[in-house]
């Protein structure tokens, strides 16, 4: 966001005249920014820092928090971002652009860490939320792993990854063709092991990546006749991740219920009865597609059985674009579903996104705190998530998204940024103002719940008492309204909103559009014209107590009393012309104040005795706009117009107040007195050719006229047509080589005085299609020849000068209808460099945008849509004490709150419930239990443990491991005290004396062992299924009991371990337990029999081996018919 991003010109002899400029001088950023970009497309949310971040369509993401904290990042592509996601409480903001750029962006330092660029079109992403682990599913269906490294700074892609075969053929199904993965969603509350793989097809597979097998299919049929839905939106509905909400492309939507239990006989695989019920949002034949889907379940506790779910799309194409609220509830199984109520909202502009907010401190059943629902171009609307539990509100009316600077709504006609002095009585008057409108209200939802939005983190600099206002923001309203804010900081923080009626008096056309606007730090004066011809002088009070109001008009002058508030106060309203006010100006340290008119009038008026002081037409016979108004205090001005080449004086003035100088639309300057608006000289001044005019400025030289440099500019930039003109040029050089353009001396002698007195000071005369440099004794005297001309290549809208150090205009900006920033040295007029809005803030100029932009010696505010930006031009100036005054992004301490807060409640709920529930994995297997439904850990499994464990199945392929196994079984995990040890034998031990049951029980296993089989046994034929599920493994069979000998005893060893590691852990965790040694000793005994049980398996496994051989010696007897 703060990155240079300026493009320096081709270079100019910069030390060719003192107070020019070099490119190195320059550095353009963007100091500020507000407002929700026109091409908002996308949202995301972090629930634990409350932050909102929004993607836009040309590579934009605005980032939004509490206490008026914005920010905004700015990708290198302009591409849109097609996915965006926060790593939850870890300070980085995941994107996908559309040419698969994955970018990490760092919250806390504002830019960019890292891009990845895809090597195929990435159509699916999701992140394990509390760790840097993110899934990535493209065209292909292939879904890979990748990790963000945070000690590192980069994006690792891990060697875990799995393709559309290998996931069917786990699964026990087909695909004929690679199919795109069109959703990827891990399952709630499995610690990342279970991932949602949504084909395009229709094909839904539960994926198990610790085990590597599909845990449940949906959306698949082995018929050929199978009509494939193309699947277009999908969502858990239930915070369990029991049941899944799929939207198609036909406008279906489809309730899966995606809980692993087994199918039935004659079933298709992964599909049971009352698996799926289908819900439509119309019965025409044509619908449009599920575009979105989101749920969000019921505020009531304990029910986990309903909720709201939130669809774009589904209705019948052509009918009314709306967004549809369903009240949907079950009662015991999703066969019971049904709908409850239904509520449409309709939207104001283009859907683009919508995002459900929750409540701080984010649980199963949370409540929504609020919807945002984004709509273009640019609009975010907010509906109160208490609302949305009450499904018999029509929810049809939204609230604005409130902005900190409005733009749209009201609309800005105007603006200007001010400096403060920073000692004396004003700045504190101000400052106690601003602190009062902090402690105001803050925004709340429309039932007066808290507003969602609350993260970052204000800079210390902001409550620096010892640092007062230093700058203000105005902007000027179409209501007739003024808004101002504190602009020390790069946040604003509002000072006062001015109404533009006057309280308790009828002034007609007060709530005009305000079209004019000036501001006086001496006397802290702020001067407003509108489009009705009334001019408002408003004045900072700093107590509350009864105050004098003028209303001034052609003929009458009136005085009224009443009661001024603490802060700007209007003091009085001059309406002496029925036209519209085009500028204002303060003059003479504010004690007079200038006002031009569209009908081309000017008048003056007395800010001490707030009267009229003159009013005069600029040209006769002329309607042009008045737009500029510059003063120079000048003496001798007699002289200058007795001059032998002007014998007519009009009334010379000898004053030492000043002269005006005004400048109308069509370029005509007119030079009056300050005292008594006579004119000063025969005739305006103008241009020989038609133009229009901009702006014009009077800059104080620091050397002799003569000296000023014409050196040729680049020619693809302008050019120097003053021989075109008739001007006389000079062929002579100076001594560095260049060329210097004579200037005319038409003075006499009796004159020159008065002339050196005015040599340092020019006229800068800027219009749409050339720049142009004139002497002031010419202009004065209505000499038409200029010392210099650059014609514009480009149509020029606006314009200003900057200084550098606070000394003498030395720079000129130039703003195209291209929407290109030009900078200019002075007063040579070389172009030092350009600078795009398009490069700048990815904005494209539009109409009228000029009116709004007002700058500060190189401090530049623009608006464009619902957007505002500060940016920067010069590399010595840092206006806003970046970065020390940049708020956080990232609150590092509530993030490590809340970490601290999820390992204290995994750790209190292993201490409560989970401690026997640590080794059971291992023991239990011995006894081959099975529970119902497999554990669940997350809640208590501490998150460095999920990433350690999934960091370990990441970093290997997948079947890679020959411990994994894809059988369909659920994964079991025992404690030590789940086992359950008969000491009444159920079976007797092989190596001791048998008795009559014993022998029986023996012949039985062998008898099975053989199948019953005698010698002469008949020949039947078997299938080869019957055979493999007879004899899995391959090889010797003595082998086989060898090897299963072996297991018997390493099981023995783990045990040792269990018992040694068990009770380190007991003796830790239970230290304050008053029957922690009868525990062990419990625990000891259960163990001693367990090693009993132990040496009798292994002697029965012995026996095994025995009959496995005698076995094998009986099967190589056999033919192989008799197999």
């Amino acid at each position: 966001m703060l990155g240079k991003i300026f493009h320096p010109k081709a270079p100019a002899k910069h030390n060719a005249q003192p107070g020019g400029m070099a490119s190195t001088e320059l550095d353009v950023r963007i100091g500020l920014h507000y407002g929700i970009p026109s091409t908002a497309s996308i949202m995301a949310f972090d629930p634990i820092q409350r932050l909102l971040a929004i993607g836009t369509l040309d590579g934009r993401i605005k980032v939004i928090g509490g206490d008026n904290i914005e920010g905004l990042f700015i990708s290198p592509k302009q591409s849109p971002h097609k996915c965006l996601e926060f790593l939850h409480n870890q300070g980085y903001l995941i994107s996908v652009s559309n040419e698969n750029d994955i970018e990490v962006w760092d919250l806390e330092l504002r830019r960019m860490a890292y891009s990845l660029q895809w090597d195929a079109n990435i159509t699916a992403f999701s992140i394990i939320q509390g760790t840097c682990f993110m899934y990535i599913g493209d065209e292909h269906g292939l879904m890979s792993v990748v990790k963000y490294d945070t000690e590192e700074r980069t994006l690792l892609r891990l060697p875990y990854h799995t393709t559309a075969n290998g996931v069917t053929e786990a699964a026990g199904i087909s695909l004929s063709f690679h199919q795109p993965i069109v959703g990827i969603l891990p399952q709630p509350h499995t610690s990342g092991n279970k991932v949602l793989i949504a084909y395009e097809n229709g094909l839904i597979i539960l994926w198990d990546v610790s085990v590597n097998r599909a845990v449940v299919v949906r959306g698949y049929s082995s018929d050929s006749e199978h009509e494939e839905k193309v699947i277009c939106s999908l969502c858990w509905a239930s915070t369990c991740g029991s049941i899944l909400a799929v939207g198609y492309i036909d406008g279906d939507i489809l309730l899966w219920n995606m809980s692993s239990s087994q199918p039935a006989k004659g079933q298709q695989p992964g599909v049971p009865s009352n698996s799926v019920v289908k819900l439509q949002l119309s019965s025409a034949d044509r619908r449009l597609p599920i575009i979105v889907l989101h749920w969000s379940p019921s505020s009531r506790p304990h029910n986990n059985q309903g909720g709201q779910l939130f669809i774009y799309g589904g209705a019948e194409i052509g009918s009314e674009e709306v967004l549809t609220v369903l009240s949907i509830e079950w009662s015991t199984g999703i066969e019971t579903l049904k709908c409850i109520a239904r509520v449409d909202l309709s939207l104001n502009g283009s859907f683009a996104d919508m995002i459900l907010i929750p409540n701080a401190g984010a649980s199963e059943n949370n409540p929504t705190a609020a919807l945002f629902i984004l709509t273009n171009p640019g609009q975010l609307h907010v509906y109160d998530g208490a609302n949305l539990s009450n499904v018999t509100l029509e929810l049809e009316k939204s609230q604005q998204f409130p902005v900190l600077v409005p733009i749209i709504d009201p609309s800005m006609t105007i603006s200007k940024i001010s400096l403060v002095p920073s000692d004396g009585n004003h700045c504190k008057a101000l400052l106690e103002i601003a602190s009062s409108m902090k402690n105001g209200v803050a925004p709340t939802l429309s039932v007066g719940s808290k507003w969602p939005l609350t993260g970052g983190v204000p800079s210390p600099l902001s409550f620096d008492e010892n640092i007062g206002i230093e700058r203000i923001y105005i902007a000027g309203y179409r209501d007739g309204s003024i808004r101002i804010w504190d602009a020390t900081y790069p946040v604003l923080s509002p000072v006062s909103v001015l109404e533009g009626e006057v309280p308790g008096i009828n002034v007609a056309g007060t709530s005009a559009a305000v079209s004019a606007l000036d501001f006086c730090s001496i006397t802290m004066s702020l001067a407003v014209g509108n489009e009705c011809g009334l001019v408002h002088v408003y004045k900072l009070c700093r107590s509350s107590d009864e105050r004098s109001f003028h209303s001034v008009s052609a003929t009458e002058h009136e005085v009224h009393s009443m009661a001024c508030r603490e802060g700007f106060c209007c003091i009085a309203v001059f309406s002496v012309m029925n036209s519209p006010v085009r500028t204002l100006q303060f003059v003479n340290s504010g004690a007079k104040l200038t006002a031009g008119f569209e009908c081309g009038q000017v008048a003056m008026f007395d800010m001490g005795s707030l009267s009229v002081v003159f009013q005069t037409d600029c040209v006769p016979g002329s309607s042009s706009p008045v737009i500029s108004v510059a003063m120079k205090v000048l003496k001798q001005i007699s002289s200058i117009v007795n001059s032998p080449k002007h014998q007519q004086p009009k009334n010379p003035s000898n004053s030492a107040e000043g002269v005006l100088f005004i400048l109308t639309r069509n370029a005509h300057v007119v030079v009056i007195d300050s005292v008594t608006g006579n004119r000063i000289g025969s005739q305006p001044f103008h241009p020989k050719n038609e133009t229009t005019a901009i702006s014009m400025y009077v800059i104080d030289g620091t050397c002799p006229v003569s000296e000023v440099r014409t050196d040729k500019l680049p020619q693809k930039m302008s050019q120097d047509n003053d021989n075109q003109n008739g001007c006389d040029q000079s062929h002579a050089k100076s001594p560095d080589g260049t060329k210097p353009q004579e200037l005319e001396r038409d003075c006499s002698n009796e004159t020159l005085h008065s002339a050196e007195e005015l040599s340092d000071s020019l006229i800068l005369l800027c219009c749409e299609d050339a720049l142009r440099l004139y002497t002031l004794k010419s202009i004065i005297q209505g000499e038409s020849k200029s010392i210099r001309k650059v014609n514009l290549r480009k149509h020029c809208c606006w314009s200003t000068t900057f200084k550098r150090d606070q000394g003498k205009a030395s720079g000129l900006i130039l703003l195209y209808q291209t929407g290109a920033l030009e900078i200019r040295s002075l007063p040579d007029l070389e172009v030092v460099g350009e600078v795009s809005l398009m490069s700048t803030l990815r904005w494209s100029f539009k109409t009228n945008m000029d009116k709004t932009i007002s700058s500060n010696n190189g401090l530049i505010a623009l608006v464009n849509g619902n957007e505002l930006a500060f940016i920067s031009l010069l590399a010595c100036e840092n206006d806003f004490r970046i970065p020390d005054s940049l708020p956080c992004l990232h609150d590092k301490v509530l993030a490590a709150a809340a970490d601290a807060a999820a390992t204290a409640c995994s750790y209190q709920r292993k201490k409560q419930g989970t401690v026997p529930g640590i080794f059971g994995g291992i023991i239990k297997g011995l006894k081959g239990g099975k529970m119902g439904h497999p554990m669940d850990h997350s809640e208590s499994s501490p998150r460095s443990t999920i990433i350690e464990k999934l960091d370990d199945i990441f970093s290997r392929f997948p079947f890679s491991d020959p411990s994994t196994s894809t059988v369909d079984q659920d994964v079991i995990e025992l404690s030590i005290d789940d086992i359950e040890i008969d000491d009444s034998s159920h079976f007797a031990s092989t190596s001791s004396n048998k008795g009559k049951h014993g022998r029986r029980d023996e012949e039985m296993e062998r008898e099975k062992l053989f199948h019953g089989a005698t010698s002469d046994v008949k020949p039947r034929v078997r299938t080869a299924e019957e055979i493999r599920a007879q004899y899995r493994k391959t090889g010797d069979v003595s082998a086989v009991a060898t090897d299963a000998r072996d297991k018997l005893a390493e099981r023995g060893e783990k045990l040792e371990v269990v018992y040694n590691t068990g009770e380190s852990f007991i003796l830790f965790s239970s230290t304050n337990e008053e029957n922690v040694w009868d525990k062990l000793a419990e625990r000891g005994e259960k163990l001693e029999r367990i090693s009993r049980r132990t040496e009798e398996l292994q002697s029965g496994a012995e026996s095994f081996a025995s009959m496995a051989n005698e076995l094998a010696k009986r099967m190589e007897a056999r033919k192989w018919w008799q197999i």
